[in-house]
Formats: C-alpha cells, structure tokens, sequence
C-alpha cells in the first residue's frame, strides 16, 4: 500500500508540474503570448523598437518577434499569408484591404513623419515627377501637399528605389519617412517637411481578426509595452534616435536631424478622420467604399 502511495505522489507531482510548465508558457489562461509583427523603416516604430531593446515585453511575460521591411507590398504579404499577426501600414490601404475582404482593424495609430525629398537641382517648376505608392500615405500626403502643382506620379513601392530615383534626377522628389529622408539629406538631397493638419497621423498598427480574437491578452500587453515606450520618448527622445540608427543601419551623423513626430499614447482615429479617407478615395483613386467605423477599428487595447 505504501509503495502504491508513493507512486500516486510522483504522479501527481510530475502532473503539477507539467500544468505550472504549461501555464507559464501561455499566460496562465491558456493563450499563447508570442505575436509576430512587422514595421517599417520609419520614426513610427521608435516606440516598438524601445519596448524590446527596454526589456518591457519580456517583463510583461510577451514574446515579440519584429520584422523590418523596406517594400510594403512585402509586408502586406507576410501579413495575409498568416506569417505576421500585425503589422504597421496606413489607412488607406486598411480600408482598401478591409473592402476587399481581408479581416484586420486598427488598434492604435502611430505617429510618423513624413518629408519630401527633392533633387537638389529641381527648380520649383510646378510640372513635378513625384516617387510613392499608389494606395498609400505617400500618394494621399502628396495630394494634400501639392494642390497647386501638375503631379506625375511614379509608382515605387521599395524605399531605397525610391531614395535611389530622387538622387539620380529621374524623380523630382518623393515621399520617404523618416528617418530614411534624413539618411537621404545626408548624401545631399533637400529635405522639406510636409504639411499635413490631421488630427491623426495616417499611419496605424492593425492586427488580424484572428489575432484579436485569439491573443487578446498578448496584444493587451503589447499596447502596455509600446504606452511604457512612449513614456520614454516623450521624456527624452534620445534613446529612440538611437536605437531606429542602430536597428535601420544608418549613420549616426543624422541623429539630430530626425524630424521626431509628437507621439501619443495607444489611439484609434476618430469616425471623421476615417470619413475623409473614404472621401479621398473615391474622389482620387475613383474607389467607392462604404464601411462601418466598427469593421475598421478595434478600440478595446486603448483602455487601460
């Protein structure tokens, strides 16, 4: 009787074991708190970028995989092909995607910067060739910008193909985000910042339906994480230059002269915000669509 006793006990404490394992692995309810995610070259991902190299996701108990890329289309790819759970992109192509039937909503802004870079030989002609992407922030910004100007508008979805057309004299200027437009000035193009009175930025994280649906925990850290970091920046934005050089490979010389955006903590755009997306669309890209706020917009990791 003894010897089957002692046996249970092993049991049991080999199964306690293996359930504490277990928990501590998914959150203690079961999910799994790893997301994979994918940014782009810009002053946006200053506050993600400082949430790893600060440790805030690792004491949170997340696991967050980043990737970097350069050409959007790529990302976008990754992002419908389940590689990625979220990613950061902008509101023109959210709805665009959200119309076409793939499930993702905002769950924060972030906040960019956007400059145009132009040829150091262009003469304020108002006949421009302008380097973007056609449904994207860099066409939209443009329009805003460049009203009173006769725009030719020359597709590129790669950022440094974009850089390269500026600096070769094929484009007259195109729209790079910081902190690749400083990296651009450096090597002698002109920088000159676009004007742009939203009340958001363009640029948004979004996340699949079945990333909301299935890691709710995990994107409630994130957006702890990424609120730590923007404490951070908010106090001294010097770390945050530091490690978009460090991560994006540039040279440290354009530390200074990164146009650094005001960020905010975790937002969603308001409903008149989104109105005029919708608005632009037609009107430019001749696209009708008519979406409710809620098929776009998950607000619930902007509570505390």
């Amino acid at each position: 009787m003894y010897r089957v006793k002692r046996i249970l006990v092993i049991f049991f404490v080999l199964a306690l074991v293996l359930l504490t394992a277990c928990s501590n692995e998914s959150g203690g309810d079961g999910e799994n708190l790893s997301l994979k995610i994918g940014v782009m070259p810009a002053v946006d991902s200053a506050p993600i970028l400082l949430a790893k190299e600060n440790g805030y996701y690792e004491e949170l108990g997340l696991d967050v995989e980043i990737q970097i890329y350069t050409n959007a289309m790529n990302r976008q790819s990754a992002l419908q092909s389940g590689e990625l759970d979220g990613a950061m992109t902008d509101v023109i192509a959210l709805v665009n995607n959200v119309e076409n039937g793939f499930a993702i909503k905002v769950t924060t802004s972030t906040d960019g910067s956007f400059p145009f870079l132009i040829h150091p030989e262009y003469d304020g002609k108002k006949e421009v060739k302008v380097g973007m992407m056609e449904v994207s922030v860099s066409n939209y910004l443009s329009d805003k910008s460049l009203m009173d100007y006769e725009v030719e508008k020359v597709y590129i979805n790669e950022i440094p193909a974009r850089l390269e057309m500026v600096a070769t004299g094929n484009l007259d200027m195109a729209v790079i985000p910081e902190p690749m437009a400083s990296q651009g000035a450096l090597n002698g193009l002109k920088k000159e910042m676009i004007e742009n009175d939203d009340a958001f930025s363009p640029d948004v994280m979004v996340f699949t339906d079945s990333a909301i649906t299935e890691k709710e925990e995990a994107l409630k850290l994130f957006h702890q994480a990424y609120n730590k970091a923007i404490q951070d920046i908010n106090a001294d934005d010097g770390p945050a230059r530091d490690i978009l050089i460090q991560t994006l490979e540039l040279n440290p010389q354009i530390k200074e002269n990164i146009l650094m955006p005001e960020y905010h903590q975790a937002r969603v755009p308001s409903k008149e915000f989104f109105q005029g997306i919708l608005d632009w669309n037609q009107e430019v890209l001749g696209i009708s669509i008519e979406l409710d706020y809620e098929e776009l917009v998950e607000d619930r990791f902007t509570h505390d």
